[in-house]
């Protein structure tokens, strides 16, 4: 790997592309590391005429920029290798992590949802059982004679249409 060296950030030209991936917040937390620790990673330019294009590190490039810096550290990687360079997303190791994050979001939102449904369950069987009363059976109806008792539920269309005609219900 190239020895990294100091570069003037003026001469750096950053692609409209990388432009569209700069996210403020990432440039907050890089600039506020690079006051504590300073610049621990190198960026990565590449020569072109007599500007040099950045090809990784512009999260870095732009915190330098916001804490006034007039150089900045990179390593110089030639054009054929800036060209082939895979991206973050490609990468083994990068890949893993994004994996394993997405799992355990999504057990915590499983975990969350089942402890929402949980309490859920609790306060509306609190509520519910104040609002139930018990069913109507021959106890509970006054007007039932002695002898009368619940009707049990029909297991087909047949039966349920014998029994609304005996009840004389409409079907």
């Amino acid at each position: 790997m190239p020895k990294p060296e100091s570069f003037p950030i003026e001469k750096i030209f950053v692609p409209t592309k990388l432009k569209k991936a700069l996210k403020p917040e990432t440039v907050g937390d890089i600039a506020e590391s690079i006051l504590e620790i300073g610049q621990q990673t190198p960026i990565s330019v590449r020569p072109e005429g007599d500007r040099l294009v950045l090809v990784e590190g512009l999260h870095r490039l732009e915190a330098c920029k916001a804490l006034g810096e007039t150089t900045i550290l990179g390593v110089l990687v030639p054009a054929e290798l800036a060209q082939h360079k895979p991206l973050l997303s490609e990468r083994p190791e990068v890949e893993a992590e994004r994996i394993k994050m997405a799992r355990l979001k999504q057990l915590r939102l499983e975990k969350e949802a089942a402890e929402a449904s949980t309490v859920a369950l609790k306060g509306a069987g609190a509520t519910q059982a104040s609002r139930t009363r018990p069913a109507k059976g021959a106890r509970d109806n006054p007007k039932a004679s002695p002898g009368q008792v619940a009707k049990s539920t029909p297991k087909t269309l047949s039966d349920w249409i014998t029994q609304q005609k005996g009840s004389g219900g409409r079907y």
